[in-house]
């Protein structure tokens, strides 16, 4: 018989398996500094090989982080969990050398439907960017194999 997990040991397994195959949060050099049920914070440090025609990060990239929190946030539970849709708002530029850090939270989650939300700011705490996640959870399907 296996000993039930606490929801943090659920949310850490989920946190190195989705980590071990998630080739686009490690080619943008992400950091998963953390993951607790419902909530994630993920680093990004912007390269030159992000900044766009005006010398700042592209905002789809900042977008891309925001996204991988929101991702973490709603699969820590360790059901299977998929975007439906979001938003973002972009408020200020990112730049090169910036240490960009995406904090997701759970504001609802009911049935198989959850909206996230998540603030992107640099290293000074300078707001860069504000994002709304709406997620479908499938049920009976686990985001990472126990």
């Amino acid at each position: 018989m296996t000993p039930e997990r606490t929801p943090q040991q659920t949310a850490d397994l989920v946190r190195e398996r989705m980590f071990a195959n998630d080739r686009a949060a490690r080619s943008l050099g992400m950091e998963i500094v953390d993951v607790t049920p419902g909530r994630a914070t993920i680093t990004m440090t912007v390269r030159q090989d992000m900044l766009n025609g005006h010398d700042i990060c592209h905002g789809g990239l900042i977008t891309t982080l925001a996204d991988t929190a929101f991702a973490y946030a709603c699969n820590s539970y360790n059901e299977l969990t998929v975007a439906s849709g979001f938003s973002v708002d972009l408020m200020a530029p990112g730049r090169e050398g910036d240490v960009l850090t995406a904090r997701s939270f759970e504001v609802s989650k009911a049935g198989r439907t959850g909206v996230y939300d998540c603030e992107i700011s640099n290293q000074r705490n300078e707001r860069i960017a504000v994002f709304r996640g709406r997620s479908y959870t499938l049920k009976g399907k686990p985001a990472v194999a126990a």
